[in-house]
């Protein structure tokens, strides 16, 4: 027995607009466990680990459904949910319910040896060595945020080996948010909570993985939040990471302050110079060779984040190795054609074009649209000035006016500046590039 072709196509396509929606670490921990019954009929059958994977998919991807599985008569899609039963006997599982826990898994390239540092991430990366090697005494609870691949997990595990190395009698538990949440569901399954609350609370060290997954929980929040309270009275150490500052987080208020009880610190794109770098690191340690020029291509065009460049690398490596190529410009742009393939269609605005020059030039859009003259922020407000007049296709004196009222003539006299710049200027030729791009994708 089969379910029918139609639900079935609607369902991956489902998936493939979600997919192109959510982050990688959304995707894998909240769909890619839901796997479709093959039942006959007009009605899919879904089976989900969890009753709040089933929430998280009706209550946040309610209009998304509707576009592949209309509402049938009762205003409900034609959509039927089984949470996944576990096989085991219940004996065994109560014999040692949080027996999962004591088990200390680090990903083993995550260290901080293996961590490659620039400006947008030095800050970050101190406060990590400062917590691993003082745990408990400074920075607490430390709290990680930045986009999808930016290097979050493996600053966490780089704490999380570094305190191991160094005492083996210290408890440590690096946890994802996911994880928690499935386990105080399994704990309370069989009656076990005081159980696994004596054990997080006994704690020396807890790092958590991707907190933004406990926005509405509000129950799995309170939880989280007395254990984290109980460990931070003992001046146990926390490390906590997110996709975005406590502040942004749809969780309560007393959760939001006690994460901010210690440093909030941001992982941010690196600049050029630091990609290059990662992509000669990640290159050395697959054992290959990658010319400089190459090296800059490829930081060029993979910029959003560390990840990206990673399974670059890994697919150059595969394709050359497999081939038995050498690596020229040619083979990466044709093996790297999916991951730089960009959507031209964005329109492109003042607001923009200020803020991708402020990340790429690191100085601030007010500063941009300002009058200092210091050499770093007057050469900003020049390569935005002379974007804008290529990009655009408002007036100069509408153009010059959005940077702080500057007239027509200081925009002319500044886009002829860079565009003579740019035929001399290589490392500034390859930061307009990447405002572009940016700019285009």
């Amino acid at each position: 027995m089969t379910v029918t072709c139609e639900l079935k196509d609607s369902w991956k396509q489902f998936l493939e607009l979600v997919e192109k929606k959510c982050s990688s670490t959304e995707f894998h921990n909240w769909f890619s466990p839901i796997k479709v019954i093959p039942k006959d009929g007009d009605i899919l059958h879904l089976e989900v680990p969890n009753i709040f994977v089933q929430e998280y998919l009706t209550d946040n991807y309610r209009d998304d459904l509707a576009l592949f599985f209309p509402d049938l008569e009762n205003g409900k899609p034609p959509i039927e949910f089984h949470v996944k039963q576990d096989k085991k006997p219940q004996k065994k599982q109560q014999a040692n319910p949080i027996q999962k826990n004591t088990t200390f898994l680090l990903n083993k390239n995550y260290t901080f040896e293996n961590f490659i540092e620039g400006p947008s991430n030095q800050f970050v990366k101190s406060a990590a060595i400062g917590v691993a090697a003082h745990p408990g005494k400074s920075y607490n609870p430390l709290f990680i945020h930045g986009g999808v691949g930016l290097g979050k997990t493996h600053l966490l595990h780089g704490i999380g080996h570094t305190i191991k190395n160094s005492s083996k009698n210290i408890r440590v538990q690096c946890i994802t948010t996911e994880a928690f949440i499935n386990d105080l569901i399994d704990n309370l399954k069989s009656k076990s909570v005081d159980k696994m609350k004596r054990y997080y609370r006994s704690l020396d060290i807890l790092l958590v993985d991707d907190i933004q997954f406990l926005q509405n929980r509000l129950n799995f929040e309170d939880e989280f939040c007395n254990t984290f309270e109980a460990l931070i009275n003992q001046h146990r150490q926390i490390v906590i990471t997110s996709d975005k500052p406590p502040s942004q987080l749809n969780l309560s208020e007393r959760m939001i302050a006690r994460m901010e009880w210690g440093l909030v610190a941001n992982v941010g794109i690196p600049d050029l110079e630091t990609r290059v770098a990662i992509v000669q690191h990640k290159a050395d340690q697959k054992g290959l060779f990658i010319p400089s020029d190459i090296a800059f291509y490829i930081a060029e065009h993979i910029y959003l984040n560390v990840r990206q460049i990673e399974g670059a690398i890994n697919r150059i490596c595969a394709f050359c190795r497999l081939m038995n190529l050498k690596i020229t410009q040619d083979i990466v742009e044709r093996v790297l054609a999916e991951l730089i393939h960009k959507n031209p269609s964005i329109r492109v605005t003042i607001d923009g074009i200020l803020k991708s020059v402020s990340n790429v030039f690191e100085v601030k859009t007010s500063d941009i649209k300002g009058d200092s003259r210091m050499k770093n922020i007057a050469l900003a407000r020049q390569v935005a000035m002379y974007l804008a007049k290529e990009l655009m296709d408002d007036s100069l004196q509408k153009i010059a006016a959005s940077f702080g009222g500057k007239t027509h003539s200081t925009l002319l006299h500044a886009w002829k500046k860079i565009a003579k710049e740019l035929k001399e200027n290589e490392k500034l030729n390859r930061q307009v590039q990447i405002i572009k791009r940016n700019l285009k994708g």
